[in-house]
């Protein structure tokens, strides 16, 4: 993994200078080289900071054909890459370097556009195009990979991370509706400041003459719910080709020209991954676990599965003390606010395992987004499949269900009215998503704390509307079930902005950590995308076919166990037996310092007295209120560290 940076501008005014500080700001995801590349005209400008990972000694970039009409910089992996240089070989091209990123290279000079069908992997890529006069950047299936861009006064800039842009001299503005749609889960391509977009997962954006364009090349289609109630396909015929695509795509993970570790929790999907590595190796793989204090910590169940498989267990000790002390770096990685501290707890794993000399880690993000692990899509099986006698039946499974997952309910399901926004969403795609009416609660709380004068105004329904309005709802909504139009929506939106950025890659490449995600393996993806639903949910158990298909290299506890999300415990609040924790105690100071009134968006009289009202709340406020604090506390910082304006 890389970070890169490109412009295309009208007037030849950025300097050497002036790119090696963006560049800078990005140092982080690659400490082994930093290199840049000028056109003749000085319009046109390539930089890009390296992790080595496959050919550690020749690969820097950016690269350049032969004819030097062709120049790109890629951030990422391509996996089956040899193959692809075979092929291109045989064509007659020839290869300067043993990095995988090459083949990019060639493969634009021979596909054009249609280059990024050949790939496979995690990847931002950016071509300069001298025989066209175009700028194209190329953005991975999911999203795994950053990619951010702006249009200002005729010039287009590209960067792995909104920071190098702004070093750039794209001003911090906040953006109110990139700000209310992250608040409300429903930003999709949008950014929290003005200005600054993301590349689309799964999408080029072609920059010419200060304008852009964009393509999509792939879309994760579901099928409609008529289609797969006609698979004829046995339950072992299924089982066997989920591990088939997934034992594939772990093992083209496994490529490296370093050691390849891997991130545990206690939970399946990281487990699962871990297992079929293993299974591959003849030396144990080095598994690092987070390990919280008290009731969230999983680190127990994750020693048996070290032990169950092999590997060796790497315990790293959080706690709210450490989390406390990381959470201003937190924000500065990730970009944006955070609503758990699971992100500190990540971003402190990665600096333990680059610590240990590691550069490269599996993980079992993904997992969730494809085969339906969370509690939200159980609930929406549940609310809209049949098998129940009547309505009172259904409602007493519901609360069944929500009863025996106490530690994720209150932040999934906090209590209270939801924003009326989601009326928009019912009335576009016949009913209302699970996840999206549990995290309107919450908006609308944080709603009732912001200033009577925010930009923008408090408009509760515009990001429902916008994220409706960016979907192809006939193409890929409508006729499908409830479960997967969930999965879709939340791969829209919850997936590209909190999964994959505030607990994939920002907080591994803050350390110079690649992560590789194989369930987010366009083959696996599109895989599990076809399966009949109660192969992603069986009754209550839900990832039924990972499950089924990994049972030898899982412990028999995780085959029976129910998901736990990975979550951070809540901040605990002062009692009269003690005090509030670290974090707890420093989220309040930031939201009563005089600082809090520097950003625009929450009242500091309405906050404060919110701190009061739920510092003496049960376990249930306790939980619920930790999102609304962390939200408002870290907001604040972002302002603080990146100078924001309103």
């Amino acid at each position: 993994m890389c970070g890169l940076i490109a412009a295309q501008l009208r007037a030849p005014w950025l300097a050497a200078e002036r790119l090696d500080g963006a560049l800078a700001t990005i140092a982080h995801r690659g400490p082994d080289g930093s290199a840049s590349w000028f056109s003749a005209d000085r319009r046109t400008a390539l930089g890009h900071v390296r992790l080595s990972i496959i050919g550690l000694d020749n690969g820097v970039q950016p690269l350049s054909h032969a004819r030097g009409d062709l120049n790109v910089v890629v951030n990422g992996e391509f996996y089956g890459y040899q193959a692809i240089r075979t092929r291109l070989r045989e064509q007659g091209y020839r290869f300067i370097t043993e990095s995988d990123s090459e083949i990019a290279l060639h493969l634009y000079d021979r596909h054009g556009l249609g280059f990024v069908d050949h790939l496979r992997g995690e990847f931002a890529v950016v071509v300069a195009d001298r025989r066209s006069g175009e700028l194209i950047a190329a953005r991975d299936r999911f999203g795994i990979k950053p990619l951010f861009y702006a249009c200002i006064n005729g010039d287009v800039l590209f960067a792995s991370e909104a920071k190098a842009l702004l070093a750039l001299g794209v001003p911090a503005r906040w953006d109110a509706q990139g700000v209310l749609g992250d608040l409300s889960g429903m930003r999709s391509d949008a950014f929290l400041l003005q200005d600054i977009q993301q590349v689309p997962p799964g999408c080029l954006v072609i920059a010419k003459d200060g304008a852009v364009r964009i393509e999509r090349y792939w879309e994760n289609s579901y099928p409609t719910d008529a289609v797969l109630q006609d698979d004829r396909r046995s339950e072992a015929e299924i089982v066997a080709g989920f591990r088939q695509v997934l034992d594939e795509a772990v093992a083209e993970r496994l490529t490296a020209d370093v050691e390849v570790a891997c991130y545990l929790s206690g939970g399946l999907d990281s487990s699962a991954v871990l297992g079929l590595a293993q299974a591959r190796l003849d030396r144990p793989i080095r598994a690092f676990t987070i390990a919280f204090e008290g009731a969230f910590d999983e680190s127990p169940l994750a020693q048996r599965t070290a032990a169950f498989t092999g590997s060796n267990y790497e315990p790293v000790p959080v706690s709210p003390q450490s989390m406390a002390d990381a959470l201003e770096d937190t924000v500065w990685h990730c970009e944006r606010p955070i609503f758990n501290a699971n992100s500190a707890a990540k971003f402190l794993l990665s600096r333990a395992v680059r610590d240990a000399g590691i550069k490269v880690v599996f993980t079992g993000e993904g997992s969730d987004e494809m085969l339906a692990g969370y509690l939200f899509e159980r609930r929406d099986l549940m609310l809209y499949g049949g098998g129940y006698a009547d309505h009172a039946a259904r409602e007493a499974a519901i609360a069944q269900l929500l009863e025996n997952n106490p530690l994720s309910r209150a932040i999934m399901f906090p209590s209270g009215a939801p924003a009326p926004g989601i009326a928009h969403i019912e009335a576009a795609i016949g009913h209302c998503p699970s996840w999206i009416q549990g995290m309107s609660v919450q908006y609308r709380q944080l709603s009732e704390l912001m200033r009577a004068d925010a930009p923008g105004g408090v408009d509760l329904g515009a990001p429902y509307s916008r994220l409706l309005a960016e979907l192809d709802i006939p193409g890929q909504i409508a006729g499908r079930d409830a479960v997967n139009t969930a999965l879709y929506l939340w791969q829209k939106s919850m997936l590209i902005n909190f999964i994959l950025t505030v607990l994939a890659d920002r907080m591994e490449m803050a350390h110079s950590i690649e992560g590789r995600v194989p369930f987010l393996d366009h083959h696996v993806a599109e895989y599990a995308a076809g399966l009949p639903v109660p192969y992603k949910i069986r009754e209550t158990t839900e990832k039924y076919v990972l499950r089924e298909a990994t049972r030898d290299v899982i412990t028999p506890e995780l085959y029976a166990r129910q998901k736990h999300p990975f979550l951070a415990p809540p901040l605990q609040p002062a009692t009269r037996t003690a005090k509030a924790d670290p974090l707890r105690q420093h989220c309040e100071d930031i939201i009563r310092s005089s600082s809090f009134a520097d950003q625009p968006f929450f009242d500091p009289s309405k906050s404060v007295a919110y701190l009061d009202a739920v510092a003496s709340g049960d376990a249930t406020v306790t939980s619920e209120a930790s999102a609304i604090i962390l939200r408002m506390a870290t907001l604040s910082l972002m302002q603080a560290r990146f100078g924001v304006s309103g």
